[in-house]
């Protein structure tokens, strides 16, 4: 089976480092908030061009820290985009505050900046851009608005850690950027956390205190706070794998310029577009064709697996039916939904079975079954 994602070749190939990294760690007494995590969050924030980073328990930590960080809460207006993570969303009601959501580009599957006006009002306190599957949302022209109109930005980069938009890594446009290290992500650990980075000196003590309970000395809280540490042994393999994460970055990028290579006149298929002045780390390889349902089934009867990501908008979620968001009000999410296939992309994917997914897809397409 060639699978979306691998991580156990990774494992076995790199198991030596990565056993040594966790007795260092556990044989040095400190687990929780010691030395490797502040080593990971000079680094990581260093990498991102920004001054300051906070490790939290997860990505969803991050975004929800972030906006408490900023004092949204309830009463609050945020708004976003509906073809993402459940966790995107989660956030924002977390924190208390309704989320607001805009439709997206058709080709690039992000956030379309155009439709922010439209959706400002006088709740509005932020604007959360999903920089999904690895491509950057067009920040100058969202960054403008913003400021103009006196509104906070969060990025959610939980999926383009090393993605750049005009020359600048993706997290350091906004006030505070979140990011997730869950396992599957580019930047990934072997187990849960996250990141929140800023620039503003006020807003990294502010989330240090926020993620440790409300305190700034031991057993005394300075305010209400929660708990979400990254842990220590997720801080220094995470650091390990930071080395290596440009590398990984242009190896993704590698197999994508193949795939599209191979997939661009095939069918009706429509390969990822990535803007000018972007740079892309394919997150994931996301396709689409009218006749992605019936793709998928081949490809998983010839042992390939795809992914749909996401299959259904937040807004017409069960979970969500309280945000009173009707079917039909945001029509490209909706479509996308329908279209958009995930093909296997990871740094050690093997150029044969590369070819082998390309060589499916067209035959998919010879042989009629898209007709």
């Amino acid at each position: 089976m060639i699978k979306n994602w691998q991580y156990l070749d990774e494992y076995h190939q790199e198991r030596r480092q990565i056993l040594e990294i966790v007795d260092r760690v556990i044989s040095s007494g400190r687990l929780i908030l010691g030395p490797e995590v502040s080593a990971f969050e000079e680094a990581f924030a260093a990498y991102c061009g920004v001054a300051h980073g906070v490790g939290v328990n997860s990505g969803t930590d991050a975004l929800f820290l972030a906006l408490k960080a900023l004092g949204i809460g309830p009463g609050d207006e945020v708004i976003t985009v509906a073809n993402t993570a459940v966790p995107t969303v989660a956030a924002i009601r977390a924190a208390g505050a309704l989320p607001v959501f805009v439709d997206v580009e058709e080709d690039t599957f992000l956030m379309d900046v155009s439709q922010l006006e439209a959706a400002i009002t006088g709740k509005t306190t932020c604007i959360i851009p999903v920089h999904l599957y690895g491509q950057p949302v067009d920040m100058e022209p969202l960054m403008h608005i913003a400021r103009k109109r006196g509104l906070y930005v969060v990025e959610d980069c939980a999926q383009a850690a090393g993605a750049e938009y005009q020359q600048k890594k993706v997290g350091g446009f906004g006030d505070i950027g979140a990011f997730s290290f869950y396992p599957t992500k580019v930047l990934g650990g072997y187990g849960d956390g996250g990141m929140s980075i800023t620039d503003s000196e006020a807003l990294y003590e502010k989330l240090r205190g926020l993620r440790f309970y409300g305190m700034k000395q031991a057993s005394y809280a300075e305010e209400e706070g929660y708990n979400s540490r990254l842990d220590e042994i997720q801080a220094a393999l995470l650091l390990h794998r930071l080395e290596r994460l440009d590398d990984s970055v242009r190896k993704r990028q590698e197999i994508a310029q193949h795939y599209t290579q191979g997939l661009s006149n095939v069918g009706d298929i429509a390969v990822p577009l990535v803007r000018s002045g972007r740079t892309h780390q394919f997150y994931t390889y996301t396709i689409r064709t009218k006749h992605r349902d019936a793709l998928m089934r081949y490809l998983m009867e010839h042992e390939i697996e795809g992914r749909i990501n996401y299959p259904t908008p937040i807004h017409l979620m069960r979970g969500y039916d309280f945000l009173s968001v009707e079917n039909g009000k945001l029509p490209r999410t909706e479509k996308l939904a329908q279209e958009i296939l995930s093909l296997p992309l990871y740094p050690r994917l093997a150029q044969k079975d590369g070819e082998q997914v390309i060589h499916c897809v067209k035959r998919f397409f010879e042989k009629g079954a898209g007709s």
